[in-house]
């Protein structure tokens, strides 16, 4: 089971930010107790999915006349979210779903929140990491959502202090070591690294130290000197090298078949999905088109990327970090299903998925994804 951490991955720091490594370890100390509570949260919401409801009804007639659907779109205003942040400010997302849709947002910080959104009836479809999606499909039952695209592949780095002398696995031995949240894409990708490297964390009976660190305060205990080195999404890595003297260790990409790992999906409720195929055909339609633009306009892509991050936060994020960072991405629309599966058996593996492997076979969703992609002449993409 992955498991929520209380800070957010954003570019704003969490409410009662840890600044200390004591403050973390304490936290760290209480995780299975978290667990276990935020399992049961999941279990109850879960419950009331399989006993029907989609959440408040969209579309409803309205004295013998059909109002349009409205649509209730998730998203980080992060960069690796680029097609909602993009697509939503240049309004293309609004024009491709037309009149019979309405359009609202949602951002979120974290992947376990957009999962009770939806788990709630209160969002309809959402970007959001692969490990969260499959925490969603598998405490429902497989009956909560569909991964219905990818959105991006990459932008994953394992970045070191130069002065904490890590040069080869080996020597990541007794060091003190973030990721984003216990159980999170890159929390996953360190500890089965690490396992593949013969080492383990503390709490599983090893010598590295994993400490579940908000990207924020990740940025300023690096720039401290009080950890050793950090697996972070972007644009945190980029940000760690250029505004912390970090040393990039490992690019995610070298580690994956053709340097090609999710790191965002497009989901939908399994419920919206059944009432209105229409409705995500056209979504898909717009993320297709915003993808494209994006791959085709890169340098304007991240000027609007920029603007909307800031609108959405209050928090500037540059023209030239989001294009650094856009640099270890690729915007696709391919979901790199082998990727997701392999990081299941990683977590199940790590013993974050319980005793029984999840059976993930419904959990795509992509027969509208590649009739959309025909009517653009691209190639179809597989589960």
């Amino acid at each position: 089971m992955f498991v929520r951490n209380p800070c957010s991955q954003q570019e704003r720091p969490c409410e009662g930010g840890v600044s200390t490594i004591s403050e973390i370890v304490s936290r760290l100390q209480n995780r299975r107790v978290k667990a276990l509570a935020y399992v049961s949260l999941l279990l109850v919401t879960a419950a009331a999915i399989s006993c029907g409801g989609e959440g408040a009804a969209s579309g409803q007639a309205v004295s013998g006349r059909q109002q349009a659907v409205t649509l209730r779109l998730g998203y980080f205003p992060n960069v690796t979210h680029a097609q909602p942040l993009v697509g939503l400010e240049d309004g293309t997302y609004a024009r491709v779903l037309g009149d019979g849709a309405k359009l609202e947002t949602k951002t979120f910080n974290s992947g376990p929140s957009v999962i009770e959104a939806l788990f709630a009836g209160a969002i309809d479809a959402a970007y959001i990491g692969p490990n969260p999606a499959i925490t969603g499909y598998v405490q429902s039952g497989g009956k909560a959502l569909r991964i219905i695209s990818g959105a991006a592949s990459g932008g994953a780095l394992f970045v070191v202090r130069p002065g904490a002398n890590i040069n080869a696995p080996a020597d990541l031995a007794k060091k003190k070591v973030t990721t984003p949240q216990i159980g999170n894409t890159q929390d996953v990708a360190l500890r089965a690294y690490l396992a593949a490297n013969g080492l383990k964390s503390r709490e599983d009976g090893g010598n590295v130290t994993v400490l579940p660190t908000s990207n924020a305060n990740t940025l300023t205990l690096f720039q401290k000197g009080d950890i050793d080195a950090a697996w972070v999404p972007e644009p945190w890595g980029t940000r760690l090298i250029q505004e912390a003297g970090g040393k990039l260790f490992l690019d995610e990409r070298d580690l994956w078949p053709n340097g090609d790992f999710v790191t965002t999906n497009l989901i939908v409720s399994a419920g919206f999905l059944d009432k209105h195929p229409d409705v995500v055909e056209r979504l898909l339609k717009a993320h297709i088109e915003t993808t494209q633009w994006i791959n085709a306009n890169p340098d304007a892509a991240a000027q609007i990327a920029s603007k909307r991050i800031e609108a959405d936060t209050g928090a500037a994020l540059s023209v030239a970090l989001v294009t650094a960072s856009w640099k270890n991405l690729r915007m696709t629309s391919d979901p790199v299903a082998p990727s997701l599966r392999k990081s299941t058996d990683d977590a199940f593996a790590l013993g974050f998925l319980g005793t029984t492997k999840p059976d993930l076979k419904d959990i795509y969703a992509l027969d509208l994804l590649n009739k959309a992609l025909a009517e653009k002449g691209l190639p179809p993409v597989s589960r």
